[in-house]
């Protein structure tokens, strides 16, 4: 069996597991509480982080980007990245946009305040942190807003990995209830789109021990 170790509202890891449903890859899903650093995770993944897949074969793979690129060219009968060069360029620069700048300003700020340092034991959320996110976000989904009034998916006229890791974060957050959809009406329509596909049911069927979804967040008419 393919294994995914995942965190439930790590990014990274959903953006991993958009990808494998939407190439309709089968696998199971492994919590891996990385802050406890244990010795066989180490092995199959010196940097400690999730996500990492293990193929059937005991193959493994390790973070989010290395693993996306694998499964583009392992099942490419769906791709992801783009079919012209100008394309894919486009994709892989929304994506790390996404989880580079977004992630720094928006994502590591709110997510990581509130529920990963919660989870590892490291204190109480800092309240700069958290107004630094909040602020972020807005200008963020602006951004998203306009890509989505101005083009068909966010990085061109087909669905691409530039959209799963947008909504892998945007979806962290909206669990937690810190996205205001009143911000832009053109991000939080093309975000339905997203929600409604059939890749995205486990992510909206997520349960996180301590924590309660925003009634909202599994509702595909918002």
């Amino acid at each position: 069996m393919r294994y995914l170790y995942h965190l439930p509202l790590s990014v990274f890891s959903r953006k991993v597991r958009l990808v494998l449903a939407e190439k309709c890859v089968p696998f199971e899903l492994k919590v891996e509480k990385t802050w406890e650093r244990r010795p066989e995770y180490l092995d199959l993944n010196p940097a400690g982080t999730v996500p990492t897949l293990i193929e059937e074969n005991g193959f493994a793979i390790p973070d989010s980007q290395v693993i996306c690129e694998y499964l583009e060219e392992a099942y490419p009968d769906i791709p992801l990245l783009g079919r012209s060069l100008a394309e894919r360029v486009e994709v892989r620069r929304l994506v790390a946009w996404f989880d580079g700048k977004f992630n720094a300003e928006v994502t590591r700020n709110l997510i990581g305040e509130k529920v990963m340092k919660r989870l590892a034991g490291r204190g109480q959320p800092d309240a700069v942190a958290l107004r630094t996110g909040y602020a972020a976000l807005r200008h963020h989904l602006h951004y998203i807003g306009w890509l989505a009034e101005t083009r068909k998916w966010l990085a061109g006229s087909t669905i691409s990995l530039a959209d799963f890791a947008a909504a892998a974060h945007l979806s962290s957050l909206d669990f937690v209830g810190d996205v205001d959809w009143t911000i832009s009406p053109a991000a939080r329509e093309w975000y339905a789109r997203m929600k409604s596909r059939p890749s995205f049911r486990a992510i909206l069927a997520d349960r996180v021990p301590g924590a309660i979804a925003a009634p909202h967040y599994a509702d595909l008419d918002f």
